[in-house]
């Protein structure tokens, strides 16, 4: 009897830890990411906050010279580790991000963090703490405003280990009358949306 009990809890212990601890394949982004998901991404994003957010900074920053972005992105970075975060709090408290926190809530785990970004690549909104606060330098930035008013970029899925799940981020340009104002990221949980694809949800 003892001898079945510890086979039984064995294969118990391997059932529940194997799917959580081991990385999944890597999912079809191209394949996840229909026009649909993506009308329902700029459904939620192209509204009224975030465009008047995105231009008041526009026109509060204008065009930074280089050397004021990489100091605005050095102290963001600073703060991160400090516990005086004033830049940190000053704009996880405005109004498009409290609005961006409840859009990532309502979809419940579908979004795992969004940002919205301003003419010069900075952050103007965003649902959690990104690693910087300069977006400028990167694909998700290059790739939508520096080219054109709608393009799009879906960047390659990522393991996320802590969580187990596979991330990945969508992004696009941010426009007002016809004219590219900043960009949006989207990081997508892959493996929910995979659930909910698998479901027809």
């Amino acid at each position: 009897m003892g001898l079945t009990r510890s086979i039984f809890a064995a294969v118990a212990v391997a059932v529940l830890v194997s799917p959580v601890s081991a990385q999944t394949a890597k999912p079809d982004i191209n394949r996840l990411i229909t026009p649909s998901v993506i009308e329902d991404m700029r459904e939620w994003i192209e509204t009224d906050i975030v465009r008047i957010s995105i231009k008041a900074q526009n026109d509060r920053l204008k065009k930074l010279p280089q050397d004021q972005i990489d100091a605005l992105d050095t102290q963001w970075r600073a703060e991160r580790e400090s516990d005086d975060k004033p830049l940190i709090a000053a704009t996880l408290s405005n109004p498009l991000s409290v609005y961006l926190t409840r859009l990532q809530g309502k979809s419940l785990g579908l979004y795992a963090e969004i940002f919205v970004m301003d003419q010069n690549g900075l952050n103007v909104g965003q649902s959690s703490i990104t690693g910087d606060f300069w977006q400028g330098d990167e694909a998700k930035f290059q790739k939508t405003f520096d080219v054109s008013g709608d393009a799009l970029f879906v960047d390659e899925p990522e393991w996320d280990g802590d969580n187990k799940i596979w991330r990945g981020q969508v992004s696009f340009t941010l426009t007002d009358a016809d004219k590219s104002i900043g960009a949006v990221t989207m990081e997508v949980n892959l493996t929910e949306l995979e659930r909910r694809t698998a479901a027809g949800a």
